[in-house]
């Protein structure tokens, strides 16, 4: 197991509730919220906000509750205040569909322009929100990007396949199950080797894909840490207690 590895599956307990873990070398904490946050580079990342999500499925006759947005931009709002980040970066798929700018409502986009404002913002392009992107520099605040280096780090919407070293990506919705109090859990997880990290959907209303599929497994030569969001902790679980 390579010091990479072991440093990953024996994270340390943060007051805030995260673990705090080193990923290529650079020193992160996995939030509760499902954020990271990047401490020498003062930057906070959350992926697949997936906003108007459900003003999406309320235009195709599906009726969910429309108050995802503002769910989502709340738990936002709350790790901004808390953590006051010199740079946001958004990881891709941060609107649900390429009209979702247009269907946001004036205060959500107002909020969005307040949360930014004395801070670098910034947008990775998603497969949802690419063309959502497009042509909004009027509208959203910030810069919109395919993929950006942030030290160590190579930050990108999509894990690209075979060794990355450094590459935080989302995408995937990770999930991990596990058994608690007589019955099956299921939670939003983070899973990092110490090399890698995809990061679970920051998003109100977002589904997750199980941590064990191979669309997951498979981007890591070792079996990873999964650390799963509970109420007010991150819970690291070892691979081999996942249901």
């Amino acid at each position: 197991m390579n010091a990479a590895l072991r440093q990953a599956l024996s994270p340390a307990r943060c007051p805030s509730g995260g673990l705090r873990v080193s990923i290529e070398g650079e020193p992160c904490v996995l939030r509760c919220s499902g954020a990271l946050w990047v401490l020498n580079h003062d930057t906070l990342i959350a992926a697949d906000l997936h906003l108007e999500k459900g003003s999406a499925f309320a235009a195709r006759g599906q009726m969910l509750p429309p108050y995802d947005s503002r769910a989502t931009l709340d738990r936002l709002e709350a790790e901004i205040d808390a953590l006051q980040p010199a740079t946001v970066i958004l990881l891709g798929d941060s609107f649900h569909d390429s009209k979702s700018v247009a269907r946001m409502a004036p205060d959500d986009a107002a909020r969005l322009h307040r949360l930014a404002a004395g801070r670098d913002w910034i947008w990775l392009e998603g497969n949802h929100d690419i063309h959502a992107l497009a042509g909004t520099v009027d509208i959203l605040p910030g810069e919109v990007i395919e993929t950006l280096s942030l030290g160590s780090l190579r930050l990108i919407h999509e894990p690209r396949p075979g060794v990355q070293p450094g590459e935080v990506a989302g995408h995937l919705h990770p999930a991990a199950r596990v058994a608690a109090h007589g019955r099956g859990v299921r939670r939003p997880a983070f899973v990092t080797d110490g090399r890698r990290a995809v990061l679970p959907a920051f998003g109100a209303f977002t589904g997750g894909l199980d941590v064990r599929d191979p669309a997951i497994a498979g981007l890591f030569a070792d079996p990873p840490l999964a650390a799963a969001l509970g109420r007010d902790k991150v819970h690291a679980l070892a691979w081999e207690t996942l249901r």
